[in-house]
């Protein structure tokens, strides 16, 4: 996620220089250029690592998940500091903390902790109808509270409506395909990459009119495909026999503990509002990273608003949701590896035809340097499902010109394909949106048995990436 980061980050900064370090402060701009796809093998590890430890080796992996996230980025970090030197490896570090990690947690934090306080009391039976009823509100909440709000708020009422049902994962899965990923491409709230085009110019509501034919497109697809899957399982005789072992019986009124967390999530969006509509022009240099203080303001304030949220939530609004901190703490540790192993790959791609990558270049424009709209939606898409989306969209963004008026007006459909491929494509793995991964860890808490990352991916080559190359072909 491209945003700055909070002030505590540079008292950090500032004790570094106390304490005899302050050539470091001025680290030296890394050129994409001169980098070796090499630097990119740290990265890889920590997706191998991801999807291989939980499959070969699972209770290691669960209990020892953040040491090889860690192990990862040493492996990045100590080579890099001793091929460009300290200050280079510093300034890397914290361009990432700052512009990228902290605001990214502090984000998703905020909006897990706030939606966890709400509380759907009661439930009710997951029928076919219901289900997609379910998916369809969270893909219609997802452009407005973000799809890690939605996906906070929902998950919890669709797991327990399914308690009862046998075959649960394919509901999983297409929650995080709609709600978590498709349903938050119509404002710069509903994702990340949406959000970082809002800063460089995009119009708040240009998503909202260009993206939503496709989104419209893909989300019905998949909600029909949905029901179809969902009522061949639900009519199968083992779920209709499930009903009277159903933990949570079915009550005839629903109820919500926690309202109050509907102040604080209209809090949250004013905030990331606030962040891109105000611009007091004050800048604070930080080993070299500006830190803007509209982006520090922004993320303090929901550090506050997430501090409100755990102090005025009723606690049976979060024993009713068991609210624990697991999901939200394996974000954390996996992505700071990831975060930190992406910059060098980051790096590369935007130096263009200078970089290592430049046959990505050379797939989305054609010889006269026109671009290839169909090319950019699949480039940003695919990889999206393994780098952070939001950044990826920086970078193609930026290869198209990164002028956003050119790109809103004469580049439209290119803008449209850009932000299409990084939103749509974030659900092709668990990582490549981090709502997926705190969804996998709700409902495996649940005891739902989630597929691992190559099972997943099986279930996002058969339904997604057909219809993602029909949506390609209607639209770009």
């Amino acid at each position: 996620m491209k945003r700055h980061a909070v002030s505590a980050s540079m008292m950090f900064a500032a004790v570094l220089t106390l304490a005899g370090w302050p050539r470091l402060a001025s680290a030296a701009t890394l050129e994409g250029a001169t980098l070796s796809a090499l630097w990119g093998l740290p990265f890889a590890g920590v997706l191998l690592s991801i999807a291989a430890f939980p499959l070969l080796a699972p209770r290691f992996w669960h209990h020892h998940f953040g040491k090889i996230t860690a192990a990862w980025a040493l492996v990045f970090l100590v080579p890099f500091a001793l091929t460009f030197g300290a200050g280079v490896a510093l300034g890397t570090l914290v361009h990432q903390l700052l512009e990228e990690y902290i605001p990214f947690i502090v984000l998703l934090s905020a909006l897990y902790t706030v939606a966890g306080g709400i509380c759907v009391r009661g439930n009710l039976h997951g029928t076919p109808r219901l289900n997609t009823a379910i998916l369809a509100l969270g893909t219609v909440l997802a452009s407005i509270m973000g799809t890690t709000g939605a996906a906070m708020l929902l998950i919890r009422p669709l797991l327990r409506a399914n308690d009862n049902r046998k075959h649960v994962v394919h509901v999983v899965v297409f929650f995080i395909f709609l709600v978590a990923n498709a349903g938050g491409s119509l404002s710069p709230l509903g994702d990340p990459p949406l959000f970082l085009g809002f800063l460089q110019g995009v119009s708040f509501f240009w998503t909202t009119t260009h993206l939503a034919l496709p989104m419209l497109f893909v989300c019905s697809v998949l909600l029909a495909g949905f029901y179809a899957l969902d009522s061949y399982y639900f009519h199968r005789r083992e779920e209709e026999r499930s009903r009277f072992l159903d933990p949570t019986p079915d009550s005839p009124s629903l109820g919500m503990d926690g309202k109050i967390n509907f102040l604080f999530l209209a809090a949250v969006i004013a905030l990331v509002l606030m962040s891109g509509l105000w611009k007091p022009g004050v800048t604070f240099d930080v080993f070299g990273t500006h830190v803007a203080l509209q982006n520090a303001v922004r993320d303090i304030a929901l550090i506050g608003v997430t501090l409100l949220s755990l102090a005025f939530t009723p606690r049976a609004a979060r024993a009713g949701n068991d609210f624990n901190w697991a999901p939200i703490e394996e974000v954390a540790k996996l992505f700071a590896g990831i975060f930190l192993t992406i910059a060098p790959v980051i790096t590369i791609l935007r130096a263009g035809e200078a970089g290592a990558f430049a046959g990505i270049v050379h797939l989305v424009n054609d010889s006269s340097g026109q671009p290839h709209d169909a090319m950019y939606f699949w480039a940003t898409g695919l990889l999206s499902s393994f780098l952070d989306n939001a950044p990826t969209y920086l970078v193609f963004f930026n290869l198209a010109g990164g002028d956003a008026q050119t790109l809103m007006t004469t580049g439209a459909t290119t803008l449209a394909a850009i932000s299409a491929g990084a939103v749509f494509m974030g659900a092709n793995t668990y990582i490549g949106n981090a709502p997926n991964f705190m969804v996998k860890a709700i409902a495996e808490s649940r005891g739902v048995r989630m597929p691992g990352f190559f099972a997943y991916l099986g279930w996002s080559g058969a339904v997604l990436l057909p219809l993602f190359v029909v949506t390609g072909w209607l639209f770009f």
